[in-house]
């Protein structure tokens, strides 16, 4: 690799919209994201599924009707 031509990599400070502050290394000194590990759905076990069952039902009911006439 060539000298000095490349940016420094130091320790650097990811600040998350809940609070959340992880230190990392960076070539930036702080960075700033909108979700991290600690409030993101998929790592806190707090996932919403869409409820599928239910419009499958209603679209079924909406066709079925119309399938006699």
């Amino acid at each position: 690799m060539k000298e000095n031509i490349h940016p420094k990599y130091e320790a650097a400070k990811v600040h998350c919209v809940c609070g959340n502050i992880v230190e990392t290394r960076s070539t930036k000194k702080e960075l700033s994201v909108d979700i991290c590990s600690s409030c993101h759905p998929f790592y806190t076990g707090e996932q919403r599924f869409m409820d599928t069952a239910g419009k499958i039902e209603k679209f079924n009911r909406k066709y079925r009707s119309n399938k006699g006439a």
